[in-house]
C-alpha cells in the first residue's frame, strides 16, 4: 500500500527553483540578505531536492514566509515602462588622422635629417671617411611605421 506523499516532500521542478531564487534575488536587493548569504542560498536552491528544502531557503524572509510547504505562488514582474526614444547620435567626424600622420611626419622627418647631418659631421670630420651609417636604424623603422599607417588611412578623412 502507497503511502501519500507530504506536500514538503514533493519533488521541486527547476520552475519552482527559478522563483526561489527570484525570492532571494529581491531580498537581497532589499538588504534582507548580504551577498554571502545570497550566494549560499542560490547554491542551495539550485541543490534542493523537495518543495521542503525550497521552504527552509525563504520561511525566514520577510514577504516570502507565506510560501512554506505549498507550492510557490508565481512572482509577477512588474511591467516595463517604455523607453523614451531619444534621437539618433551625429556622426563624429574623425579629421585628425591625415593630419596627424602629417605632424608625425614632419617630426620623423626631422630627427631623420638631424641624424643624417651628425652622421656626415662625424664621417667628414672624423678623418677616417664614412663611418657606419648607424643614421638608418634610427629613420628607417619609424619611417615604415609611418610609411603603412599612412597608406592604411583613408584619404577622405
Amino acid at each position: 500500500m502507497t503511502q501519500p506523499v507530504r506536500p514538503e516532500d514533493m519533488r521541486a521542478s527547476d520552475a519552482e527553483r527559478e522563483l526561489v531564487q527570484q525570492w532571494l534575488h529581491r531580498a537581497h536587493a532589499d538588504g534582507s540578505l548580504d551577498l554571502a548569504e545570497f550566494d549560499a542560498r542560490v547554491v542551495r536552491t539550485w541543490e534542493a531536492k523537495t518543495r521542503g528544502e525550497l521552504a527552509a531557503l525563504t520561511i525566514d524572509l520577510p514577504n516570502v514566509a507565506h510560501a512554506s510547504a505549498q507550492s510557490p505562488t508565481p512572482v509577477v514582474p512588474p511591467p516595463l515602462l517604455p523607453t523614451p526614444l531619444l534621437p539618433a547620435p551625429k556622426p563624429v567626424k574623425t579629421g585628425g588622422g591625415r593630419k596627424a600622420l602629417k605632424v608625425l611626419g614632419t617630426i620623423w622627418l626631422s630627427v631623420s635629417v638631424l641624424n643624417f647631418a651628425l652622421w656626415l659631421l662625424v664621417s667628414l670630420l672624423g678623418g677616417e671617411g664614412l663611418v657606419h651609417p648607424w643614421f638608418l636604424w634610427v629613420a628607417v623603422p619609424p619611417g615604415a611605421v609611418l610609411g603603412v599607417l599612412w597608406w592604411s588611412t583613408d584619404p577622405q578623412r
